[in-house]
């Protein structure tokens, strides 16, 4: 029996992930010569903000250590390290892109011809509710998991719609410009909303009375999945020269004890991160309701007139 240390047999490129880490490194240069270089060329351009460039590179360097560090290959063996990765790229880092990227750069991308009535339906909020939700369960469902983590383009397919439709999911409440779409009662209940339509996934998982999923109990389908994500010599050898026969090599866990506590460290981080979410709501909302017209006029000029002394030193 070996230990979760035990994933360094794997070698270098399985457990770093380096060409993945180029392509972030690439992305974030992309990103910031777009918002500190070219911003003038895109309509209502403006300087990037100091606390919107500092998010975006944690956001990054937080979605290297879930999809390219050690995190990522894990995810193949124990379940767990699968939801804690789910719950933490589209129950954190989606949401806080909404505060990492300029909205006027969203907007240009959002209002393109082919792209802007596809997402004015799916930001509508029932649709975007039940798109996301849906498309999480059934990819929780045994068959669909078990083909997905086998097969390396249907899964990096499904991963990109997903991430796509928690975008869209988030947009009614934390976009930086149609502030006005719903209430701030309307946002809790929306909120609210994704906890009910996500519970029946978690419930699933956490109350399945055997393991469900054969990539994490079956040899042959775990050594499959396993192909994905370590070079087929390197895995080839491993097996060889090791005796590992399943996941089970590298955790005390049975397969139902991973499911389950995969399920609980979901719901549980949902909870934690809905908590904030309400909270941000609630005291913008409240605050909004307190202050008469008059004072919000006030606010929102005083705070144009400090961006745009802030944006004049750029010019």
């Amino acid at each position: 029996m070996g230990s979760i240390r035990s994933i360094s047999i794997f070698g270098f490129l399985a457990n770093w992930s380096p060409f993945f880490l180029v392509a972030i490194i690439f992305a974030t240069i992309v990103f910031f010569l777009i918002t500190m270089k070219w911003y003038k060329d895109i309509p209502g351009g403006r300087p990037l903000k100091k606390s919107e460039g500092v998010l975006f590179v944690v956001l990054m360097i937080l979605l290297y250590i879930m999809k390219g560090a050690p995190i990522d290959l894990l995810s193949h063996i124990i379940f767990s390290f699968h939801m804690l990765q789910m719950a933490v790229i589209f129950l954190l880092m989606i949401p806080l892109l909404f505060f990492a990227i300029p909205n006027y750069l969203i907007d240009y991308v959002i209002n393109m011809p082919y792209i802007k009535p596809i997402f004015a339906l799916m930001t509508r909020p029932i649709v975007a509710l039940i798109t996301f939700n849906g498309l999480f369960s059934l990819y929780h469902l045994p068959i669909v998991l078990d083909f997905l983590k086998q097969n390396a383009t249907p899964h990096s397919l499904y991963t990109i719609l997903l991430s796509i439709t928690a975008f869209t999911m988030w947009y009614p409440i934390f976009n930086q410009k149609d502030k006005k779409q719903l209430s701030g009662l309307m946002k809790l209940g929306y909120i609210f909303g994704i906890g009910v339509l996500l519970t029946p996934s978690c419930g699933l998982i956490i109350f399945a009375q055997h393991p469900m999923y054969k990539t994490y109990t079956d040899p042959e389908a775990w050594m499959s999945a396993m192909s994905l994500c370590v070079p087929t010599g390197t895995l080839t050898d491993v097996l060889a020269n090791s005796g590992i026969s399943g996941p089970q090599y590298f955790t005390n866990m049975t397969p139902k004890d991973d499911q389950q506590t995969g399920g609980v460290i979901m719901k549980v981080m949902q909870e934690i991160f809905f908590g904030f979410m309400f909270y941000y709501v609630f005291v913008n909302w409240s605050r909004s309701e307190r202050l008469a017209p008059e004072e919000i006029t006030r606010l929102s000029l005083e705070e144009k007139r400090k961006q745009d002394a802030y944006f004049k030193k750029f010019e």
